[in-house]
């Protein structure tokens, strides 16, 4: 029967096994990193419809592969950086020449300031994010004014929702900039300061953006999390306006970043922003499998061999960890996708180098065969490989191996 839904939803089989054979074709060892080319086309193309020609900010924490960052920004409806470290940010700015990298986290590394201060071209395209008076002063103790240019800034506005004077809080623990008037007064003590542009303002709203609202067998709680995402981006967007305005009276902004993967379309609703960030959706960890209004394709995969086998039922493969980070649950767990039907060993989980899997497909797997899996987000898989392989298919639909390209680790840095 024909379909034109893509392989990876009517087949996911089928999917995984041409990677394998693919990856297998070009003698690639385990543990092997994999990105689908159409896949991840297909998920760049879906962000930036959900965008609704809002342009979006490349979350580098969520890729972490230069050639793909660049890559994409190469495309229409996608512009800037969002870093997650000053020497990261640093390094795009000049090795990969992206002109707008917004750090998105305030930094207290004195040197690495102090870097970034002293070269021309990375200072003019790097953009520190500061959330009080305190981040000010650090980048005073780096350089001091008097011996330095303006610094480009931004300010972190709290995007979450407080009830009861603050004692509810849904979102995030980050920015003590919360309302308006505490936006105002930053604005103001910024640009009274020698040595500081206030050019953008970041605000990250993590409750709408970052929770599953169609999560499997949580009927209630899908709903609980669908009426805080409504209530929450309600007083957000005139909040936020507010706040915007309030910044506006003294500074010029060039930016006012907002969003993430699961936010794109209630943000890009918000006329105050300038650009959405998004990450995690470009490799389409299975975090994403529990969002009810769009579903990126599982783009990256990774592989591990089988070494033994303890029992009939059970495998076992080397390598493992491979946990997302947040809260300690299920859900952070690699997900086994390829043979289907495989599961962990509740008494071992995903382990430190080796993993057992038990199954009625482990009954006839041998040893040398590979099992790939999903991780729950996407950038700290490329925490755990030097390279990340690139399959494409041919025009008779056979796929290959057709790049192999280094990770951040494999280009030798761990910024974090």
């Amino acid at each position: 029967m024909s379909t034109d839904r893509p392989v990876w939803v009517d087949d996911p089989q089928s999917y995984w096994a041409a990677i394998d054979a693919a990856v297998r074709a070009a003698r690639l060892p385990s543990p092997v990193l994999a990105v689908d080319a159409i896949a991840l086309e297909h998920n760049i193309a879906d962000l930036a419809r959900r965008a609704g020609g809002v342009p979006i900010r490349v979350a580098s924490k969520s890729l972490r592969v230069r050639s793909v960052i660049s890559d994409i920004l190469r495309r229409d409806g996608f512009a800037g950086v969002l870093a997650y470290t000053v020497d990261e940010a640093h390094w795009l700015a000049t090795a990969a020449e992206i002109p707008d990298v917004l750090l998105g986290y305030p930094s207290t590394d004195l040197g690495a300031i102090e870097r970034l201060v002293a070269d021309d071209t990375a200072r003019s395209r790097v953009t520190l994010l500061v959330d009080s008076v305190q981040h000010l002063d650090l980048i005073d103790r780096a350089v001091p004014p008097s011996a330095r240019p303006e610094v480009r800034v931004a300010i972190d506005l709290d995007a979450s929702l407080r009830y009861a004077g603050g004692l509810v809080h849904l979102g995030v623990r980050r920015s003590p900039v919360h309302s308006v008037a505490q936006a105002r007064d930053l604005a103001r003590t910024i640009t009274g300061r020698r040595g500081f542009r206030l050019v953008g303002v970041m605000s990250y709203e993590a409750q709408v953006a970052g929770l599953a609202n169609d999560a499997e067998g949580s009927a209630l709680r899908n709903k609980a999390v669908g009426l805080i995402q409504t209530r929450s981006m309600n007083e957000l967007l005139q909040r936020r306006g507010k706040a915007i305005r309030a910044i506006g009276e003294y500074a010029e902004l060039e930016f006012v970043n907002a969003g993430g993967t699961g936010s794109l379309e209630a943000t890009s609703a918000d006329h105050s922003v300038t650009d959405i960030a998004a990450g995690s959706g470009f490799f389409g960890g299975h975090l994403f499998d529990g969002y009810a209004h769009f579903r990126p394709a599982p783009a990256m995969g990774f592989g591990l061999d089988v070494v033994r086998r303890p029992a009939r039922d059970i495998i076992t493969v080397l390598g493992g960890g491979w946990i997302a980070s947040g809260p300690p649950a299920d859900d952070r767990l690699p997900k086994p996708v390829w043979p289907q039907g495989l599961s962990y060993v509740g008494s071992e989980a995903a382990g430190e180098v080796q993993t057992p899997l038990r199954g009625a497909a482990a009954r006839s797997a041998q040893i040398g065969d590979r099992v790939w899996f999903r991780h729950t987000k996407s950038g700290e898989p490329a925490e755990h490989a030097n390279e990340v392989a690139i399959i494409d298919r041919g025009a008779d639909g056979g796929p290959r191996v057709i790049d192999v390209v280094p990770t951040y680790r494999g280009e030798g840095k761990c910024f974090l």
